[in-house]
């Protein structure tokens, strides 16, 4: 098998689990805790902005390859197994078409601006 077909078999998958996250987050068995961090898991792979910009020589990529897959593993491992189970057959079902979400990409430039500002003003107070 090729490279880039194995590649895109990868992409469907992680489709299809952010789905199943997206379903599970909608369980009312599903708690308080596991509904945020699905969120914030949801909102970054769906936000147009990364929290490192993929210009950043290799680390730009890493968040991609290292932090979603993370985030998407502490959340499955926080929702109930009968719960998930639920959730992977109806993503496999009721794919959706999950969009970009601007107002997360805003959060995550606010924290790019955030730390900017806080390491502009702690060089300005060493250079003037």
């Amino acid at each position: 098998m090729k490279i880039i077909e194995k590649l895109k078999i990868q992409a469907k998958k992680l489709k299809t689990e952010l789905t199943a996250l997206y379903y599970a987050s909608q369980s009312p068995e599903t708690g308080m805790m596991p509904k945020l961090i699905i969120l914030f898991t949801l909102g970054y792979a769906l936000s147009p902005i990364d929290l490192i910009p993929d210009f950043i020589p290799v680390i730009g990529y890493l968040d991609d390859l290292i932090l979603l897959p993370l985030l998407m593993i502490l959340s499955i491992k926080l929702i109930p197994d009968s719960v998930m189970t639920e959730s992977r057959k109806k993503a496999e079902k009721e794919p959706l078409v999950l969009k970009k979400n601007w107002f997360f990409a805003l959060f995550f430039i606010t924290i790019w601006v955030s730390i900017l500002v806080a390491l502009l003003s702690i060089f300005r107070g060493q250079y003037v």
